[in-house]
């Protein structure tokens, strides 16, 4: 088994330990609780668990189960952050396969770079396609996509008559194909009239605000 492979198994249970946090932060997870929401057997759950606890990621009792120490909740709440982010991805994609699968294989390939760039082009999205909420960004990522989109707004924010260059469309296929349809694609100059319409080229488009909080300038 390569270290890269055991990397991704301890990233599965302290994302799955995280999930257990989100519904009482102060409840002791039972090994046989996390096994079976792993749907792997309690004697290889046991060994991780104690692995993880010699690392500092989990506070460990026999008998009583596990709760995350603070470097565990830090790393189980980006990796749950990371696959929901994934999931948000799949929706704006054709995908037609499991989205849920998908995102678990996806998650582990995301690194702080990718993540910060998810960030900026789903617009930071609150919630996944299932409505459940998305852990926020740690400290070090909040820096970096402030950092990155320093300049970047909403076409909500144009003044009448100002116009900018799209940079960003962070929409389903659904609404991309509608955008297309108007013209409105990245790099299109977009002007808002004093009728408070928009303009791409000779062409006067009206946008509800939810479509156009995703269009980035």
């Amino acid at each position: 088994m390569s270290a890269g492979h055991f990397q991704e198994f301890e990233d599965e249970y302290l994302e799955m330990m995280y999930q257990f946090y989100e519904k009482d932060p102060n409840a002791r997870v039972r090994t046989g609780d996390l096994a079976e929401a792993l749907r792997v057997t309690p004697a290889s759950t046991t060994e991780m668990v104690q692995r993880l606890a010699s690392k500092g990621f989990l506070e460990y009792l026999p008998y009583k189960g596990s709760i995350l120490t603070e470097q565990g909740l830090i790393h189980g709440k980006k990796m749950k952050r990371r696959h929901r982010l994934a999931e948000v991805l799949l929706e704006h994609l054709p995908f037609t396969g499991n989205q849920h699968a998908t995102a678990c294989r996806l998650e582990h390939a995301i690194d702080d770079d990718l993540e910060v760039a998810l960030t900026i082009y789903l617009n930071n999205p609150q919630i996944d396609p299932s409505g459940t909420s998305i852990p926020t960004m740690s400290k070090d990522i909040e820096s970096r996509v402030n950092s990155s989109t320093s300049g970047f707004r909403t076409i909500r924010e144009l003044a009448s008559g100002e116009s900018s260059e799209i940079r960003i469309i962070a929409v389903g296929p659904n609404d991309l194909q509608y955008l297309d349809e108007l013209n409105i694609s990245v790099g299109a100059e977009i002007t808002l009239t004093e009728t408070g319409d928009y303009q791409i080229g000779d062409t006067l488009i009206q946008l509800d605000d939810e479509l156009a909080s995703r269009i980035i300038i």
